[in-house]
């Protein structure tokens, strides 16, 4: 076979496998309650916007999936979208509508991919939690863990590159992962590596691609993705570190660490490019983006830069 022919058949198989993506991806983010939060005062619910722009530099738009959602219609949303972020906060991950909206995306999903319909899931700090507690069926999983505020590198897995999140990460940049403490941590609940082994249904479910261990010792589980769905966790918040500029918090916000931001949303993003589901119309699909609503300045009040309040 001569190269022309051979140049031919590249070129056809790569214009084919563009022409299957979604160019025009949609990310459901799961808002939860304002009370006992900075922001109470301002509405019902809230999303802190830095996930909103999280989403949106990778190339995808945003709708809010809001708690007051009947069961029916997150599933119309579902239907509607291509993949959903589980943020982080501090609500129950059991009995809360954040949990409630989140079962049922998650039992969505795993129906869905069971039948070709492939739909990814991402949760960050709370959202990681939430996923091992919805796969575990217990919320005993979790443990407490002195990590607020800690920025880590993280402690890969031998075979972390043989994973789809990070197979396609430089040497460069993986390294910087592995040495600097750019993934800043904000949780005080955390699944410890010695659950995680102990849990078959975790270790059935997902794979640990990295660990790190908080300041009184303890060793958790800090990133993970499934071995059969396209379902993703960070213990850690890859947002924040573009996006908000507190100096409460100890936020890397060094070059390289907005390039990990940014390889972390390049691949969520990419992966809900293979989700093929679609609003019924523009016209109902404008109605659900989040370009509805103004994100209000919240720093003075909060550790958000801007939030979104739903009433």
């Amino acid at each position: 076979m001569n190269c022309s022919l051979l140049l031919v058949i590249y070129f056809i198989a790569f214009v084919s496998r563009v022409q299957t993506l979604n160019n025009r991806p949609i990310i459901g983010i799961v808002a939860q309650s304002t009370k006992g939060t900075p922001v109470k005062a301002l509405g019902k619910s809230y999303i802190d916007a830095a996930y909103v722009k999280y989403i949106e530099s990778s190339g995808a738009r945003v709708v809010p999936i809001n708690t007051g959602l009947t069961d029916k219609e997150v599933v119309n949303i579902f239907q509607s979208i291509n993949g959903v972020l589980f943020p982080g906060g501090d609500v129950s991950v059991t009995n809360s509508d954040y949990a409630r909206i989140g079962n049922i995306i998650y039992n969505q999903a795993m129906t869905a991919f069971d039948n070709n319909d492939y739909f990814p899931l991402w949760g960050i700090c709370l959202g990681f939690e939430l996923l091992n507690v919805m796969v575990s069926g217990s919320s005993s999983v979790l443990s407490p863990s002195d990590s607020e505020n800690l920025p880590l590198p993280l402690d890969f897995t031998p075979d972390y590159r043989e994973s789809k999140m990070f197979a396609n990460i430089s040497p460069r940049l993986a390294k910087y992962l592995s040495t600097a403490p750019t993934t800043i941590n904000l949780h005080h609940n955390c699944v410890t590596s010695k659950t995680f082994t102990k849990e078959k249904k975790l270790r059935d479910f997902f794979r640990v691609l990295s660990t790190n261990i908080g300041r009184k010792g303890t060793k958790f589980v800090s990133t993970m993705e499934g071995n059969k769905y396209p379902f993703y966790g960070s213990q850690w918040h890859p947002e924040k570190n573009p996006f908000e500029w507190t100096t409460a918090l100890n936020i890397p916000h060094y070059a390289m660490s907005i390039e990990v931001t940014q390889y972390m949303s390049n691949f969520f993003v990419n992966q809900t490019r293979l989700n093929r589901h679609k609003f019924k119309s523009i016209e109902e699909e404008q109605t659900h983006l989040i370009y509805n609503y103004s994100p209000v300045y919240t720093g003075n009040i909060s550790n958000w830069e801007l939030t979104y309040i739903f009433h």
